[in-house]
């Protein structure tokens, strides 16, 4: 587009009006410079937009073409900032979120139940996946921000910390006298027992697989669960020894339900967060990062 769009503008409020005076009074410019504008737009596109009359301007046919696209652009215009006016008033907008179903229900419901009562009309999208794959979309843009375990390094990602959680082992005291009694009371009970963990597909599972490789923890029985959840249900059933984070279980140890093993050398803490791109951040996004940081 070669024409300079206040010619477009003075172009379209002469089209409305049908008279030159009569625009130049909503666009509180002189007639002459009106007179000026429309003649430079005519001789740029080598066409005559207007014919003129004793009662003022009239479109030509040719006028009435450009008319037709320069309504559908300021009315498209027009729509945006009244858009934006609405984001502005409402705070509207759209958050993607990426969580695994573990730091969903324990972690990120608890911010979110207070974030929708504060910004009721910010769209929040959650996607539900492994780790893993959280870091995956959030490196490709297909997410806003992500709740994950500190693990890795984040490449050009911000890091919000949040919580710090601990990895234990647990089971039953039941499940636990009877494989002592049946094994004897020295017993090595990861040689022995049911030993539950994620399976190999969470970044937990990873870290939990190092774990016990350093310290040359090895487990013969192994049952490979899918989620959290299920791991401390089937902890809590007495089926074996589970690897479960201690905090989604304090109500369990401080009743006594499960019992926490004593480790030689304890699981290091990890840090949970929200990681997200500093570049590619929206007011909505601006707003969830700072509401988070007010709530840690």
């Amino acid at each position: 587009m070669d024409q300079n769009l206040s010619q477009y503008r003075i172009f379209y409020a002469v089209a409305k009006a049908g008279n030159i005076s009569k625009a130049a009074k909503e666009l509180y410019i002189s007639q002459p410079a009106i007179s000026k504008s429309i003649s430079k737009l005519e001789d740029s596109l080598n066409t005559t937009l207007f014919t003129r009359n004793s009662r003022g301007v009239q479109l030509t046919e040719e006028g009435q073409v450009l008319f037709e696209h320069t309504r559908s652009a300021f009315d498209a215009l027009s729509t945006g900032e009244q858009e934006l006016k609405r984001i502005r008033e409402f705070n509207l907008g759209h958050i993607r979120i990426g969580v695994s179903n573990t730091l969903c229900r324990f972690i990120l419901v608890s911010y979110l139940k207070e974030f929708i009562v504060k910004y009721p009309h910010i769209k929040i999208t959650i996607e539900s996946q492994s780790t893993t794959h959280t870091m995956d979309m959030l490196e490709q843009g297909r997410i806003d921000i992500g709740l994950v375990a500190e693990s890795r390094p984040l490449k050009n990602l911000q890091f919000l910390p949040v919580r710090e959680i601990e990895d234990i082992f647990v089971a039953t005291p039941s499940y636990l006298d009877n494989l002592r009694l049946r094994e004897g009371a020295d017993t090595d009970v990861f040689q022995v027992g049911n030993i539950m963990l994620l399976d190999k597909n969470n970044i937990t599972r990873n870290y939990i697989d190092d774990y016990m490789s350093i310290n040359q923890i090895s487990a013969n029985n192994l049952l490979e669960v899918t989620t959290m959840d299920l791991l401390i249900e089937f902890a809590r059933i007495g089926l074996g020894i589970g690897c479960v984070i201690k905090e989604f279980v304090k109500e369990d140890l401080n009743s006594g339900e499960l019992v926490q093993l004593r480790l030689d050398t304890p699981i290091h803490k990890r840090t949970i967060g929200f990681a997200y791109h500093t570049a590619r951040t929206s007011k909505a996004l601006d707003t969830f990062i700072r509401f988070c940081k007010e709530a840690s």
